[in-house]
């Protein structure tokens, strides 16, 4: 039964591929059966035509290509008969044998051509055309097709979809069916997109225990990954012990062995610190000492602060007053310190908050270094970051990874683990004197292992960031362990330059850092609380903003008015909001395409976010006749677009991103994109928005805190509306508690540099 409905069997032989989309494996085919030619539609993998297959489905009507037969499954099986037999042989799936001569095959060998094949390969070379090289290659494909059709069904059974089977099968060939045997939890070791908990149910089925020490060890490698993307790059051994005690439903002295197992497998390290033992994946733990290995070589290439007199210093000195003049800048002490440490070190950090002057401080670091005729390359971690620095500096801002040329075409290392490659890296390095990274909060410790690759020793990296925001979305706190271990220059700004234009979200959002009380009048220009207690009335009044209020003010577009949350789930959640506010801001009409996902509807024109980094999704810049101006791979998280098509026949979508940017959906990847009209305030990170609108009720004390407050105030440039209650602000700002990290980079900077 499939939605209530019988399925049909039909069976035949591929006649004729009519389409396929190769990202997703959606296909549109030909099928004879007897004497019929059917229309077939489905997702087909690894599919030639001329094999022969059984499918189950159902017949649809289909107003634009009439009845055609929908398949929700299909087996490929052997051809029965010597019609089959020849077809499937002269189609092309086999190497060398056209029409012609499997004619000849199967006129010499009738309905036992496969039999003789399989058995008696060399019998081929009776054939005329057919040398006894020639009889052993199509034996070896025939027998290849064979052993990959065996092993699709023999993974099928436990429940493995095509498309992993064909990565198991091209990973382990013949060898598959020892290791599902025997050690099925090495597949989550060795095939990206088989996890654990995937590998555990195939166990589970062949009846492998579960005090197995590959389960245990598989287990332990699952929590180490889960807590990378919780932003962990290590788990004090308690912490995982338990964890993994309550994942597994084993007790924890079953487990400790299997730890220390894996670290003399060179699986896992462990390392101690003052609180006790900490047990790394081995991606993190290397990850945090290259970059403080890179880190110590490119201030260590630096001729540094030693080499400057005091003759020196009063030169540059003089030349960065020449250079306010001359660009009508003012810096004050602190911002004029900042510029000076950047011109003395290899590498300088320079923090402060909203409104304190690090863009003033970073345009005179760049006429500085442009007026000595340095190259210099400015990027951020997200378009939105990089456009901005762009308006702010006047010099072009890139995001890392364009930076860093992405290569879209991700390769598997040698355990199978795959990721970003990047074409500029320690063998082909940034060809720059200066690179200035802004938004560093948000830079997370592999992304910024890939930047520090690529820097040469001799060029300066100056780190921009407010420390305060939240840490970034991926594994570790890189601006802040670096800032705490005290090893590199730094400066950190304090006064508020906009304060002159009266500019309350900077104003308050140093309140809420300092943790002192803000005020609840509303009789600023950019800064509201509106005290709404009842959940549906903040419905209707956010509705009332976005599209009346807050567009007028502001001069700027409904969607460009952002809803911050602190939550996923909850009334007040991303997911709930998302759902009222596209009934709101775009309704269904007869104009616009929708497609229904499980319970949530995507429709042309919905605002929607990229929620992962996506290395292989392709875009393209398009004119206004259509012709690609500009192309290039890579979407990452956080990225926010538009909706412009949804093609229900060749099961696509198509997202309008930044500057233009078009990538094309398959609907098996519409994973990668939520909507975005309202998005968790941690989502949030690097952007601005012209108005912002915070509902804040009621939370978890955990999350409603100080930090993530102050992060969601600095994303408003022009406009914050907080939608609830006075108390919950209050108790957020008194609210100092943050979900720790633990992190090492800090300790591995001291290590290195001791």
């Amino acid at each position: 039964m499939f939605g209530g409905f019988c399925l049909e069997t039909i069976k035949g032989f591929v006649e004729h591929i009519i389409f396929q989309n190769t990202q997703n494996g959606y296909t549109v085919l030909r099928l004879a059966s007897g004497e019929q030619e059917i229309t077939c539609t489905g997702i087909f993998t690894q599919l030639d035509e001329g094999e022969c297959i059984e499918l189950d489905g159902e017949y649809v009507e289909r107003a634009a290509y009439g009845k055609q037969f929908a398949a929700k499954s299909f087996r490929v099986t052997v051809p029965e008969d010597s019609d089959a037999i020849e077809h499937y042989l002269g189609s092309g799936a086999i190497k060398g044998v056209g029409a012609a001569l499997a004619a000849r095959i199967v006129r010499l060998f009738g309905n036992d051509t496969f039999r003789i094949i399989e058995e008696e390969p060399h019998r081929l070379s009776e054939v005329k055309g057919i040398s006894e090289k020639k009889a052993r290659e199509i034996a070896e494909q025939v027998a290849d097709k064979k052993d990959a059709r065996d092993a699709m069904v023999f993974l099928q059974k436990y429940g493995i979809s095509n498309t992993l089977a064909i990565k198991i099968y091209n990973r382990y060939g013949m060898g598959l069916y020892d290791i599902m045997r025997e050690n099925p939890y090495k597949l989550a070791e060795d095939i990206t997109g088989v996890g654990f908990r995937t590998a555990d149910e195939i166990a589970a089925k062949i009846g492998i225990h579960v005090d197995s020490d590959y389960r245990i060890r598989s287990g332990i490698i699952y929590i180490l990954s889960q807590a990378g993307a919780e932003g962990h790059t290590y788990l004090p051994m308690d912490i995982l012990l338990a964890r993994s005690s309550d994942m597994l439903g084993l007790l924890e002295e079953q487990i400790e062995p299997q730890i220390s197992n894996l670290a003399i497998d060179k699986k896992i390290v462990i390392k101690e610190n003052g609180n006790g033992k900490c047990i790394y994946s081995m991606s993190a733990y290397y990850a945090e000492l290259n970059c403080a290995r890179l880190l110590y070589e490119l201030q260590h290439a630096f001729d540094g602060a030693d080499r400057f007199e005091k003759t020196e210093l009063d030169m540059i000195s003089d030349r960065i007053k020449r250079l306010e003049e001359t660009n009508h800048i003012q810096l004050d002490e602190q911002q004029r310190l900042a510029v000076i440490e950047a011109i003395r070190n290899g590498i300088f950090i320079l923090s402060g908050g909203p409104g304190t002057g690090k863009t003033t401080t970073i345009n005179m670091i760049l006429h500085y270094f442009e007026d000595e005729e340095l190259d210099i390359f400015l990027a951020a971690p997200t378009g939105r970051a990089a456009k901005r620095m762009t308006e702010a500096t006047g010099f072009e801002a890139r995001t890392i990874h364009r930076m860093l040329e992405i290569n879209g075409a991700v390769s598997d290392d040698e355990r199978g683990f795959s990721g970003a490659r990047f074409e500029k890296n320690e063998f082909n390095p940034l060809e720059a004197d200066v690179i200035i990274i802004d938004e560093m909060s948000m830079v997370d410790i592999y992304l910024f292992q890939a930047l520090l690759k690529a820097v040469t020793p001799g060029t300066k990296l100056i780190l921009v960031g407010d420390r305060n925001q939240l840490p970034s979305v991926g594994a570790g706190q890189v601006l802040k362990d670096i800032l705490e271990s005290r090893k590199f220059a730094s400066v950190s700004l304090s006064k508020i330059f906009r304060q002159t234009s009266k500019s309350d979200i900077a104003m308050n959002a140093h309140l809420i850092n300092e943790g002192r009380e803000i005020a609840f009048d509303n009789k600023s220009r950019d800064f509201f609380l509106l005290e709404r207690d009842n959940i549906k009335v903040i419905y209707k009044h956010m509705i009332i903003l976005i599209t009346e209020k807050i567009p007028k003010y502001v001069n700027a577009g409904m969607y460009d008015i952002q809803v911050l949350t602190p939550m996923k789930r909850g009334a007040l959640g991303a997911e709930t909001l998302n759902k009222i506010l596209q009934q709101y801001l775009n309704p269904p009409s007869n104009q616009k395409a929708e497609l229904v996902i499980g319970d949530d509807i995507l429709r042309t024109g919905d605002k929607v976010m990229q929620i992962k980094n996506n290395y292989q999704l392709e875009w393209e810049v398009v004119s206004k006749y259509g012709i690609t101006v500009d192309s290039g791979q890579g979407v990452f998280n956080g990225d926010i677009g538009i909706v412009r098509e949804i093609n229900e026949t060749a099961k696509t979508v198509v997202v309008e991103y930044d500057d233009q940017r078009r990538v094309t959906y398959p609907y098996s990847g519409l994973d990668d994109i939520e909507l975005a009209y309202a998005i968790t305030i941690h989502k949030s990170q690097g952007s601005e928005y012209p108005a912002v609108i915070m509902p804040l009720l009621t939370g978890p004390r955990m999350l409603f805190n100080r930090n993530l407050l102050y992060t969601g105030v600095t994303r408003a440039k022009s406009c914050l509306v907080i939608l609830g209650s006075r108390n919950t602000v209050k108790q957020m700002i008194e609210n100092e508690s943050e979900q720790k990290r633990f992190t090492g980079l800090k300790d591995r900077i001291c290590e290195i540099t001791e």
